[in-house]
């Protein structure tokens, strides 16, 4: 959909996450065999991943100001449980948090946004204002105002909207005869 370059770290599990759903199409990777193991998933598991990524979505459309795309179950009640632990490296002494154990999907996440914020990058991540679209991307804006995936595609065509609101349109009794 983008031609954006990936999200930073732990951020590029979320925007890959949230991005398995194109919603103009609607087709879905995360319900196929394929995407399920990309992201570690059984098919008993994939209800929650489903829940998970429309809950990341609502929270990046947050992040560019927008509404929700309906109703979700809010994020933090999602990660509240998701076990996480401190590892340090023993090189550097960099510390950093990680899922407790080899990863359920919501402990991945949680260690990301913890991450994210930790860096002062999680509100960078964001989801498309375009309605049909809500692609997740990374705003790499010096500003940190992007509103859309691509300003080519979503963000040309909602300037081209706004552009033909404001043209005047020709009524009968102003055509000449």
């Amino acid at each position: 959909m983008t031609e954006r370059s990936p999200a930073p770290a732990g951020l590029a599990l979320i925007e890959s996450l949230v991005n398995t759903l194109d919603i103009g199409s609607g087709r879905d990777t995360l319900v196929t065999a394929d995407g399920r193991r990309l992201f570690g998933l059984t098919v008993e598991e994939l209800p929650g991943a489903l829940t998970l990524r429309e809950s990341l979505r609502a929270a990046l459309l947050a992040h560019a100001g927008h509404p929700p795309h309906r109703e979700v179950t809010p994020l933090g009640e999602l990660l509240v449980d998701a076990p996480l632990h401190v590892t340090v490296d023993p090189a550097d002494g960099s510390a950093a948090l990680a899922p407790a154990d080899s990863g359920p999907l919501p402990s991945r996440v949680a260690a990301a946004v913890a991450q994210a914020l930790v860096a002062g990058t999680w509100t960078r991540l964001k989801a498309c204002a375009a309605d049909t679209c809500h692609w997740a991307y990374y705003d790499r804006s010096p500003a940190g105002r992007g509103r859309w995936c691509s300003m080519q595609v979503c963000g040309a065509r909602a300037k081209m909207r706004r552009y033909r609101a404001k043209e005047p349109h020709p009524t009968e009794s102003s055509a000449v005869t």
